[in-house]
C-alpha cells in the first residue's frame, strides 16, 4: 500500500480494493459526504447547504429570505421577478463570497446580491456551464453561466467600490422543479 494525496492509504491489488470501497461507503453513509466529489464538503466535512432561499417582486432590489419556495420547472422561484422562460432562471451565491464583501467593512448578508440561493460549502465559480446539481430531494438545475455583466452599477458597487455577484455569482435553468428550504443538501450530479 502506498499513502495518497488525501492521506490515507491507497490499496494495490484488488483483494484490499474491495475492503477499502466498503470503507469508503461506511464512511459516505456515517458524515453523509461521497467519497467521489458528488457533494463537496466545507471544510469541517458537512455537505454543501442551502443557507438562505431568496425572492423578491422587484428586479434591481435586495432580495428577502423566504425560508422556502416552489421552484418551477422551466421558471425559477415562484414569485419572483427574475423567474422566467431564459437561462438565467436561478441565481446561486455562496456565503464564502458574501463574506469577502463584509471584509471590506459592508454590512451584508444572503438577499443582499440579489441572489435566489445563498449556498454554504460548495465553490459555485469553479463549476463548468453545463454541470447539474441537485438540490433537496427533486430538484435539478443545470448550470447556464458563471458571472454576469453589470449593465449599472448597484448600490454595493457604489458602498464598497466592488461587488462579487458579477464575479462570484451562478445562474441555472430549472430542469426540474420542487421545493427549495433553507438546509436542503446540494449535489453535483455532473461535470
Amino acid at each position: 500500500m502506498e499513502e495518497s494525496q488525501e492521506g490515507g492509504l491507497k490499496a494495490q491489488g484488488s483483494r484490499l480494493e474491495g475492503k477499502e470501497s466498503k470503507d469508503a461507503k461506511r464512511k459516505t453513509q456515517k458524515s453523509g459526504v461521497d467519497s467521489q466529489n458528488s457533494r463537496l464538503p466545507t471544510p469541517d466535512s458537512r455537505p454543501a447547504t442551502v443557507i438562505s432561499v431568496n425572492i423578491s417582486e422587484r428586479k434591481t432590489v435586495r432580495k428577502k429570505n423566504v425560508g422556502s419556495c416552489n421552484i418551477l420547472e422551466n421558471r425559477g422561484l415562484e414569485g419572483d421577478a427574475h423567474a422566467g422562460d431564459w437561462h438565467r432562471q436561478v441565481s446561486l451565491l455562496a456565503e464564502e463570497s458574501i463574506e469577502k464583501m463584509r471584509k471590506l467593512g459592508l454590512k451584508v448578508g444572503p438577499g443582499d446580491f440579489a441572489e435566489n440561493i445563498t449556498t454554504r460549502g460548495i465553490d459555485l465559480v469553479s463549476l463548468p456551464v453545463g454541470t447539474l446539481l441537485t438540490v433537496g430531494d427533486d430538484i435539478l438545475l443545470e448550470v447556464s453561466q458563471i458571472g454576469k455583466e453589470c449593465h449599472t452599477r448597484c448600490a454595493i458597487y457604489y458602498q464598497a467600490g466592488d461587488c462579487v455577484m458579477p464575479r462570484e455569482g451562478i445562474f441555472a435553468k430549472v430542469l426540474k422543479g420542487g421545493r427549495v428550504k433553507v438546509g436542503d443538501a446540494i449535489e453535483i450530479k455532473s461535470e
